[in-house]
């Protein structure tokens, strides 16, 4: 392993951890059945061979995932999905067409060889085609489809860059393949079919009001039973910052509650001209939901390391992305 390539395209982070951007080192690891963080246009994964009990078990331990959540399995190319699912309908077909590669994922009848660990016994699977070079490029060069989940501990703020998954996983992940920042921000959008009609599942990171241009009306069921979900995402707790977090309509009234606390403001466009507040992040100062939206997780992140109180985060206007963003937050406040 020592030789010019290998050091030019990595950094030790960690004695634990090497972050790296050499596709062969990551294929060599991935082919032997180990995990590795991935790059995608949403947020970072915990890739494993998804045809491969072994390798699914060990995403499972290492998230502290519970095995009733599915997981996502990511795939090279829309002719690749005969590989994983089977009886589509034409409307799947319609949305992979104009949304794949990118953050869409559908729910879609399962073939035998994709494990019942990744679909928690169903009889569907979750799938998707990422919208990034370098994890497009390494699937290519794969002889199995890639099973990954957010990079994170279950229930955690999701990552959206490398530091991120290195700073959860420093002591027990061997590679973190180094992508950038996360170009969209959100976890992928998930639709089902029910009568051969579409289900949202999962707000994400292609609004409702783009998929219903596409396809008219989406019958809505984003939230699930906690121990029987029909899709990844559907947990009513997750992304949730260590510190406790608040999510208001009136940000100066839920400031008042916690009067000498260090508190941390999550803000969409304008700053608060209140005395006594530690920290604000303003995701988007133009008042962009897709920007607001890239640096959401990244900005939790921020927040949860000030050694704050309280998070008060202000909802955002219910439209396009920022209902995906109110989603995020309201889930990483529920108790």
């Amino acid at each position: 392993m020592q030789n010019g390539k290998f050091y030019k395209t990595i950094f030790y982070l960690t004695t634990n951890t090497l972050i790296i951007t050499d596709l062969d080192i990551a294929k060599k690891a991935l082919n032997a059945n180990a995990i590795i963080a991935i790059p995608t246009e949403t947020v970072y994964g915990l890739a494993g061979n998804a045809f491969s009990e072994t390798a699914i078990k060990k995403i499972f331990e290492l998230k502290k995932r519970p095995f009733y959540n599915p997981l996502i399995v990511h795939i090279k190319s829309a002719a690749y999905l005969t590989e994983v699912a089977c009886n589509f309908p034409e409307i799947a077909l319609q949305l992979a067409e104009k949304f794949w590669p990118g953050p869409l994922t559908l729910i879609l009848k399962k073939l035998p060889k994709i494990p019942d660990l990744i679909t928690a016994g169903k009889d569907t699977v979750a799938v998707r085609i990422p919208n990034h070079p370098l994890t497009l490029e390494l699937l290519s060069q794969l002889d199995f489809p890639l099973a990954a989940p957010s990079a994170n501990p279950f229930g955690s703020i999701s990552p959206t860059s490398a530091a991120h998954v290195a700073n959860y996983f420093k002591e027990n992940l061997e590679i973190i393949l180094d992508g950038g920042d996360c170009e969209k921000g959100l976890e992928s959008t998930i639709i089902g079919f029910e009568n051969n009609k579409p289900v949202l599942f999962r707000l994400g990171a292609i609004s409702l009001e783009d998929i219903e241009k596409e396809v008219g009306k989406v019958l809505v069921k984003n939230h699930g039973n906690e121990t029987d979900l029909s899709a990844p995402g559907m947990l009513s707790r997750h992304y949730s910052p260590a510190t406790n977090t608040y999510f208001t309509d009136n940000i100066a009234e839920q400031i008042k509650l916690f009067q000498n606390k260090k508190i941390g403001l999550l803000l969409f466009k304008d700053r608060v001209e209140i005395n006594g507040i530690d920290h604000q992040e303003i995701l988007s100062a133009t008042g962009n939901l897709e920007e607001a939206a890239k640096r959401l997780y990244a900005a939790l992140h921020r927040l949860d390391k000030l050694s704050l109180d309280v998070i008060i985060a202000e909802r955002f206007p219910n439209y396009g992305l920022g209902k995906t963003i109110n989603d995020r937050l309201q889930r990483a406040v529920e108790k």
